[in-house]
């Protein structure tokens, strides 16, 4: 059964025997790493089901490997004990964001309440909600920094928002926040093969919305505050897509094979949803039914409507 917390386990400890040293998103960026090194920076989003996370970092501490998790600020995701036990293990705790959309819902609701009234008229709505969503960040990163300190961040994809909460980075600058680095921003994927189980799949890109790869030249985020550096997966290159394609995985015994042949390029980015790695098997039919009720929607909705808008 592959997406078990055991397959799991057995990948990262074939890619460990394979040579391959694990590092956390922030340490990725504090330390000089010497370009020969086999390396994989491992970032854990858990957007729900912390328990899950929980049982991947006793098993990642105990195999020394050391990753990301990313928290996001919803009950669902957000445990105080579970995050101070994983940063206990050497593990790097970030926030998981989704701050536009958080403003889109708190905008709603106040719209409501006054009757109908919306976003101002005659401005720029994208730009407003902007301004209430950087203040949603400041804070949920301040109630999280009053756990453990928070170094890195990551967007949360928000499939059926409208809005991508890296737009945030349009109007202003994450490093302002005593933030280092953010994944989709500040990792070159020319010679990284970005890898994530979105979708439940390891080829899901079709029904991944936001956590992928965009095709864009660089010169459409010339006026942002803080844009992505070139060839990241904001603004993949031709190089990029070209390793991307290269290597193409469905199964995680797909990758496994690879790395006991030695077929996996030596820098990889990896991305894990640890809820959808189960232990239990009624869990795991219930992931796999909820998932694959969820991936048709998403294409449809990636097809159709605000998918390609940042």
């Amino acid at each position: 059964m592959d997406f078990t917390l055991n397959t799991l386990r057995g990948l990262l400890a074939v890619i460990h025997d394979s040579g391959y040293s694990f590092l956390p998103v922030g340490e990725f960026f504090e330390n000089k790493v010497p370009l020969s090194d086999k390396l994989i920076i491992l970032r854990h989003d858990v957007d729900k089901n912390p328990a899950n996370s929980l049982a991947a970092a006793h098993f990642e501490s105990k195999m020394h490997i050391r990753g990301t998790y990313y928290f996001r600020i919803k009950p669902g995701s957000l445990d105080k004990g579970i995050i101070k036990d994983i940063a206990s293990m050497g593990h790097e705790i970030g926030y998981h964001y989704e701050d536009m959309d958080l403003a889109r819902q708190k905008v709603k609701v106040e719209s409501r309440k006054a009757k109908g009234e919306s976003l101002k008229s005659g401005i720029n709505i994208e730009k407003e909600l902007a301004e209430i969503a950087i203040k949603s960040f400041s804070d949920n990163l301040t109630k999280l920094r009053d756990i453990v300190p928070i170094n890195t961040i990551c967007m949360h994809g928000s499939p059926l928002s409208p809005f991508d909460s890296r737009v945030l980075w349009k109007y202003y600058d994450y490093s302002n926040f005593g933030i280092t680095a953010e994944p989709y921003f500040d990792f070159s994927l020319e010679e990284m093969l970005y890898l994530t189980d979105t979708g439940r799949q390891w080829d899901g890109s079709e029904a991944s919305i936001r956590d992928r790869a965009y095709v864009r030249d660089w010169g459409y985020y010339s006026d942002w505050v803080r844009p992505p550096v070139t060839g990241s997966a904001m603004a993949i290159t031709d190089k990029g897509d070209a390793l991307r394609k290269r290597f193409r995985f469905r199964k995680t015994d797909d990758i496994v094979r690879a790395a006991k042949s030695k077929d996996l390029p030596d820098r990889m980015l990896v991305t894990i949803h640890p809820q959808r790695w189960s232990e239990s098997v009624p869990e795991w039919i219930t992931e796999l039914l909820i998932q694959n009720l969820k991936n048709p929607v998403k294409i449809l909705v990636k097809r159709n409507r605000w998918s390609e808008h940042i």
